[in-house]
């Protein structure tokens, strides 16, 4: 393992995939930056060996902060993993804009920032790597989750060309796809849709049955025990996250869980309109 590779900064550490991989990454002797909105939330990392920082990723006094701190202590930051992210679901009339700019602040923007942050100092040192956690569905598109959709296409698309701009200073950029992980992850993306559904119960929504089934069906993935064989634990992602850090020379990217190379090839032998047909059979389609 390079020295100049061993600090870590992970952004998303509360928990999930960023808690589980500041803990896998600590135990195989990196220097990791556990970062989180709320530090009391990952306090509990320190016993692990971790570092524990504050970092909110749509704020730039917060985010500034964080990666200075790291290049203080170690000249440059030798990996980013940018990791923190949410789902906001939900039919994309009855968002509110101001939620709408908060998913692409967090999942998108905060993600170039961060980049653009760290960069310089990896330039500096001629080396580091860029982790970008995406989705396998940066590849397809469900029904009510148009907004989180394309936040990962555009996070794909981002690092497409950042990999390209960067390679010359010898930095990598990898994303990871992960598929179904039983985490909180999936009881916030079906509590958003409740949220709006609430919101709306008392007046003439169109949409009010449609974003019930998205939140019920959301709620299924995560709890049916057969599609459970087809997903993994954040320590599953964890294992790439490190494979992709470690590795002489990383692939481009990363599919984690049984579900996302198995969903990613039927979309790619589905035409739109039989993809519509299979989504209209678990979803149902508002009309007038």
């Amino acid at each position: 393992m390079s020295a100049r590779l061993q600090a870590v900064l992970i952004t998303g550490c509360s928990s999930g995939i960023g808690e589980a991989s500041a803990r896998r990454l600590a135990e195989r002797g990196f220097t990791v930056y556990a970062s989180a909105r709320n530090p009391a939330a990952i306090e509990h990392l320190r016993a692990f060996g971790c570092e524990t920082l504050a970092l909110d990723v749509t704020d730039e006094d917060s985010m500034a902060a964080a990666v200075k701190t790291v290049e203080e202590a170690h000249g440059a930051v030798g990996a980013l993993v940018n990791n923190a992210g949410y789902s906001q679901s939900g039919a994309i009339e009855t968002v509110p804009l101001a939620e709408v700019r908060r998913q692409f602040e967090t999942n998108v923007f905060g993600v170039i920032r961060m980049c653009q942050l760290v960069l310089p100092g990896m330039r500096a040192q001629g080396f580091g790597r860029v982790i970008n956690v995406s989705s396998m569905g940066a590849n397809f598109t469900f029904p009510g989750g148009g907004l989180y959709h394309a936040t990962k296409y555009a996070l794909e698309a981002i690092s497409d060309a950042l990999r390209f701009e960067v390679q010359g200073f010898g930095v990598d950029v990898v994303v990871v796809q992960p598929g179904l992980i039983h985490s909180r992850f999936g009881q916030a993306a079906s509590a958003s849709v409740e949220e709006l559904g609430q919101r709306s119960a008392s007046g003439d929504d169109p949409y009010a049955h449609f974003n019930a089934t998205v939140a019920r069906r959301t709620r299924e993935v995560y709890e049916n025990p057969l599609l459970a064989k087809l997903g993994g634990p954040p320590q599953a992602v964890a294992r790439k996250i490190e494979r992709a850090i470690s590795a002489r020379r990383p692939r481009t990217r990363y599919r984690v869980t049984l579900s996302a190379p198995l969903l990613i090839a039927q979309r790619k032998l589905t035409s739109d309109r039989m993809w519509d047909r299979v989504m209209r059979s678990q979803f149902p389609q508002p009309r007038s």
